[in-house]
């Protein structure tokens, strides 16, 4: 019955058809995502205790409204704090799906990877979004099971504003954190580990992170300050390997506050002031991309254009000055739409904006917080995504050559017409690791060949076949590219007219 219904609701997006537009050209390459927050039930489910049917439903008509809009990748969390959205792992099942802490949903389903096998049918990626070190969302309440690494290790917990944090100072936490990891990089098909901006938690006035123990014991003589920047550099550091030891395609993408550090504090910060991952979070993203330990990286740049402190006319540059040899995506908070009083944020025209000039300073993708947004703040920014100049042409991820550059064999192709109808066919190569997915360009016949222009791409498939249809009395020609996991792209097939 489950199959059956989501059969039913699955569009034709298997071979996702897109006509270009009039108006500037988006670029081919382009990372296109956004945020499934799930705790709090921010994004999804859309409340605890839902059906398992209901919870898929939900996600399939989410994922189905994503691509619709261009979208070519979602970065889900699935672990909001210290729990799972999944079965078997080291953590106990997230209270966001079925409304008690440590119970599978009902009937039982694996919504991990429900989650992942959906996203690919769709051609998009799926990034597992970890929240490192938040342990309880209410140092106050604690539903965890006993089995729970709060009440298994309760001296590496530290309660803070009214939260609870696995503390980073403390080396057995940290690799308890990074085995979470691991565990679903090795069971789980995802594309992409992807961290958010809590490390050391956002400082309250007033109130003190009480990591004495472990700074006494590990501190070695260093200012605390330094000590907790490298306690997270370890966590980075050992992270981005261990991923990399397991599976080299997998991405790991970190998602930091906006600002690295004002330059006030430091020549090389930027033209802010606010505060900053550095000096308030003590997360030294700069160290980082330095030292390659990521392969993007997602500043949350959630101010206008223009903003007295933090403008992202500033800090779009800056991040991608600062992060040349690692894939840059700019973090927009599509929230702040939400119910915004007239002004900036009243309508599309800042989200819009902050994409040209994203593109207009060579960044390679962009990915917006959060879905829910999109549905809350009207159809205005909806609309206009789908034009030529935003969304509006299928776009596909940067490469990303460090992790591997060999692109496929170009397709043999061929071509037959009943009709007006164009039908393509290929050989489907079958034993390349992670499966093929298939570029189908379309060109005016006497048109030159330009696999860069995005306006020409008809159909990105799974399929070795496609099929298109003309109504415009014109005569086509078209070609055929295979792409493997990582984007990397082959050659054009045969021109077939």
């Amino acid at each position: 019955m489950m199959k059956r219904i989501l059969a039913v609701l699955l569009p034709v997006f298997l071979s996702f058809v897109c006509l270009a537009q009039q108006g500037p050209q988006a670029p081919k390459r382009e990372f296109r995502g956004v945020w499934i927050a799930t705790v709090g039930n921010i994004d999804w489910p859309s409340k605890p205790g839902l059906s398992a049917v209901q919870q898929q439903n939900e996600f399939v008509n989410h994922l189905n409204f994503l691509a619709g809009q261009g979208f070519n990748a979602v970065i889900v969390q699935i672990r909001p704090a210290a729990d799972a959205f999944y079965p078997n792992g080291i953590e106990p099942w997230s209270r966001y799906l079925s409304g008690k802490q440590g119970e599978a949903p009902f009937p039982f389903y694996d919504p991990l990877a429900f989650m992942i096998e959906e996203t690919h049918k769709r051609n998009m990626e799926f990034h597992a979004w970890f929240n490192p070190f938040r342990a309880l969302v209410s140092s106050k309440v604690n539903v965890n099971p006993a089995s729970h690494v709060t009440k298994q290790h309760p001296d590496w917990v530290i309660h803070y504003g009214g939260k609870s944090y696995l503390d980073p100072g403390n080396p057995e936490a940290r690799n308890y954190v990074n085995n979470v990891i691991l565990d679903v990089v090795k069971k789980y098909d995802i594309d992409g580990v992807h961290i958010d901006d809590y490390f050391y938690p956002y400082k309250i006035a007033g109130q003190v992170f009480n990591d004495n123990r472990s700074y006494n014991t590990y501190g070695n003589g260093m200012s605390i300050d330094d000590w907790r920047r490298s306690n997270i550099n370890k966590f980075v550091e050992a992270m981005y390997k261990g991923v990399k030891k397991e599976k080299r395609y997998v991405k790991v993408g970190i998602s930091p506050f906006g600002i690295w550090r004002n330059q006030r504090q430091d020549p090389q910060g930027s033209a802010t002031n606010g505060t900053s991952c550095y000096d308030d979070l003590y997360a030294d993203v700069k160290t980082w991309i330095d030292n390659k330990w990521l392969d993007y990286v997602a500043p949350q740049l959630y101010w206008e254009h223009g903003h007295r402190l933090a403008a992202f006319d500033e800090l779009a540059p800056w991040w991608r000055q600062n992060c040349k040899d690692r894939a840059v995506y700019i973090g927009m908070g599509v929230y702040k739409m939400v119910n915004a009083k007239p002004g900036t944020w009243q309508g599309p025209n800042e989200i819009l904006k902050q994409l040209e000039t994203s593109r207009s300073v060579h960044t390679d993708g962009a990915i917006m917080y959060s879905l829910a947004s999109f549905y809350q703040a009207g159809a205005g920014l909806s609309q206009q995504l789908k034009q030529g100049r935003y969304f509006g042409t299928i776009a596909i991820p940067p490469t990303m050559p460090w992790l591997g550059a060999t692109a496929p064999v170009a397709p043999n192709a061929k071509i037959s017409k009943q009709g007006n109808r164009i039908i393509l066919s290929w050989n489907k190569e079958l034993t390349v690791s992670g499966g093929l997915k298939y570029m189908v360009y379309r060109f005016v016949k006497n048109e030159a060949v330009d696999l860069n222009n995005a306006t020409r791409i008809i159909g990105l498939t799974q399929q070795s076949n496609f099929v298109d249809e003309v109504n415009d009395g014109r005569q086509y020609k078209y070609v055929i590219t295979a792409l493997d996991r990582l984007w990397n792209e082959s050659k054009a097939s045969q021109v077939l007219e």
